[in-house]
């Protein structure tokens, strides 16, 4: 291996022949036969009462009744589990156990798993690890650890070492897998481990471990970049670190060890060093709340999978970067993830553009003489379709909706405590609720309802019978709304106020320059169809939209921009690179760069009506913006950017 890697290749949309690579490597999976050793545990959620206010005669203190309670395998078996839900044909899992009831319980999920258990080892002497999380209204409670006093004596070292000599000739792939600190972190056992890896050369080997990792000098490791620091006796990174940085951690590690390296970067995807190339794999954008709660080890049971049935490492690690965003998805729980959604990941998944840039102002890249950053140079096309977003992109009659939706969608998840709520339960529901509408702006309304009622079910604070459905939360917010909007289009109307004092500066003057320049112009919203198209009608500019005015019509199954889009390049055969998708959120600019679009972000002001709102164009360009505006008033030279003369 060559002692320095080379430069990074972009982190772009993995093309066709990519996808196409992939769905390949998913359909090998079942012949993929994997060996897990290391710390088996439980994972075990207890869920509190949110309102037992009962005192225990007893003692005086406050009693936590659990209501629900449910158990998992975590660390080894966790990443094990993941191997067989993705496909692998045999998994199997080699490690310790007590004769316990949690034992009992560990070896019932690794069963019902489809787990070969022949490695698994019961002892007497051992008590089960386990993960106790107690859960409550703010959340996670203090965790209770069970096992962590666990010793490994010579006969427990020896009978691992045979059990693992057995799983490695049954094996094509071998994760060694360290999160206690109690089985692999044992120097005597490091050695046995080596013993039996020397004698299967062919064995493909995948360290996971906190402590410990470079006692397996012929392994390829998978670790994080607090990990990689360690390893260097280097001081930790602060996160989000940017590229340059874990590209430059990766690269050492390699260079001092010679091993295949796999860098994670949580929602910035990976880092892989191999064979003296560096490759960077974006992170996959999630439109839905996320639990980061086992994506490392679904991380490590597809690499292992991938690398069983011989993958290079840059597809296994795209494969494993799917997963983890299946899994991360999946909420309370360590997920995993199955062929199938995996398969619909390679096909549609959204990716995390240029995060270090969307972070970072100071790295703007601005058209000399404006106000434009150029994200992204597109090849030479001319736009003959054009798709805009409405609201914060041409019109300004909803701005402040915001403002409408937060108090709103907080009572919704506080119900009768909203009033009376502790002041962090409060502070956590304000900051889950901003995150949701943070995430899904552009959407259908309808669409953010169904999300909040996940938030509602999630908290707790309301019984199940009083959960509304996503049509009465949206009628909750509409009501509010629409008063406002009417006090709006009254003024409009009387003549106090003009359209130009609802609409972004420059907004209306583009649409008419398009439209005179043979641009066929389609706007699409996620608010009600009828009150998009009135709205437009209001201000002055709906005859322009000659490819139709869309909105959401009560559905959740159809998304406007979606359709729209897929009806133009799809279904009229149109060159993506003719067609500019226009919007000030993540959802329409996500679809357009999907389907290789032009995409010009609006990072509109909306108070203002001009000038740029930073958050926004943190967000434009995360879902892949090629240009970035905060108004349309420097026509001339965005009309030159987008390839008019």
């Amino acid at each position: 291996m060559s002692a320095t890697a080379t430069a990074a290749h972009p982190a772009t949309t993995p093309p066709d022949d990519q996808r196409a690579e992939l769905l390949a490597l998913i359909d090998r999976l079942p012949q993929a036969r994997v060996a897990v050793f290391g710390d088996l545990c439980v994972d075990a959620y207890w869920h509190l009462d949110q309102h037992c206010d009962e005192v225990s005669v007893e003692t005086g203190l406050p009693v936590n009744r659990v209501v629900r309670q449910s158990y998992s395998l975590g660390a080894a078996g966790n990443a094990a589990v993941n191997a067989a839900a993705a496909g692998a044909g045999r998994v199997e899992l080699v490690g310790m156990a007590g004769e316990d009831h949690f034992g009992d319980l560990l070896l019932a999920h690794a069963g019902a798993a489809g787990l070969a258990l022949d490695g698994v080892i019961r002892d007497p002497a051992w008590q089960t690890m386990v993960y106790a999380k107690p859960v409550g209204a703010a959340g996670e409670g203090p965790r209770l650890d069970f096992g962590g006093g666990n010793r490994l004596d010579d006969r427990a070292i020896a009978r691992l070492a045979a059990a693992l000599e057995a799983a490695a000739g049954r094996s094509t792939a071998l994760v060694l897998n360290q999160q206690v600190g109690v089985v692999l972190a044992d120097p005597a056992l490091a050695q046995a481990v080596n013993r039996v890896l020397a004698r299967h050369p062919r064995l493909r080997v995948l360290v996971d471990a906190r402590v410990g990792a470079d006692a397996y000098p012929g392994a390829a490791l998978k670790l994080n970049l607090r990990e990689a620091a360690r390893l260097l006796g280097r001081p930790a990174p602060a996160e989000p670190a940017d590229q340059e940085v874990a590209v430059a951690l990766a690269t050492e590690l390699h260079r001092r060890r010679g091993q295949t390296v796999f860098l994670t970067r949580g929602e910035r995807g990976l880092v892989v060093i191999d064979g003296g190339t560096a490759t960077v794999l974006p992170g996959v954008a999630c439109s839905g709340a996320t639990d980061p709660v086992g994506a490392g080890d679904t991380v490590t049971a597809l690499l292992a999978a991938a690398l069983a049935v011989g993958a290079d490492a840059v597809p296994a690690a795209r494969l494993a970067n799917l997963a983890a965003a299946v899994t991360v998805r999946k909420l309370g729980t360590t997920g995993s993830a199955s062929p199938a959604e995996l398969r619909a990941l390679v096909a549609g998944a959204d990716y995390l553009h240029l995060p270090e840039l969307a972070a970072d102002p100071r790295r703007a890249r601005l058209h000399p003489g404006t106000a434009i950053e150029v994200v992204r140079e597109r090849h030479a096309a001319r736009i003959t379709h054009a798709i805009f977003d409405h609201d914060g992109t041409i019109s300004t009659l909803r701005q402040g909706w915001e403002a409408v939706m937060e108090p709103m969608m907080v009572r919704a998840l506080l119900g009768a405590r909203h009033d009376d709520a502790p002041a962090e339960l409060h502070r956590r529901a304000t900051a889950a609720v901003r995150e949701l509408i943070d995430r899904t702006t552009g959407i259908q309304t309808l669409a953010q309802m169904e999300e909040l009622i996940g938030l509602v079910r999630a908290f707790g604070c309301v019984p199940a019978a009083e959960v509304l459905d996503c049509h009465g939360y949206k009628r909750l917010y509409n009501d509010a709304l629409m008063a406002r909007i009417r006090a709006r289009l009254a003024r409009l109307e009387s003549g106090v106020l003009e359209p130009a004092d609802f609409t972004i500066r420059g907004a209306v003057e583009l649409l008419h320059e398009l439209h005179r320049r043979g641009v066929r112009l389609y706007l699409a919203s996620g608010t009600d169809q009828q009150d998009v198209a009135d709205e437009a009608r209001a201000l002055g500019y709906a005859g322009l939209f000659t490819g139709g005015i869309h909105g959401a019509v009560g559905s959740l199954a159809v998304e406007a921009k979606r359709e729209v889009m897929d009806r133009i390049v799809r279904g009229e055969g149109l060159d993506p690179a003719a067609l500019l998708v226009v919007g000030d959120g993540p959802v329409e600019l996500r679809e357009g760069r999907r389907r290789g679009a032009c995409c010009l972000g609006v990072a509109s002001d909306e108070p203002r009506r001009y000038g740029l709102d930073p958050a926004k164009r943190t967000r434009l360009i995360r879902a892949g913006a090629d240009l970035v505006v905060g108004d349309f008033t420097e026509r001339g030279p965005l009309l030159a950017l987008l390839g008019f003369t």
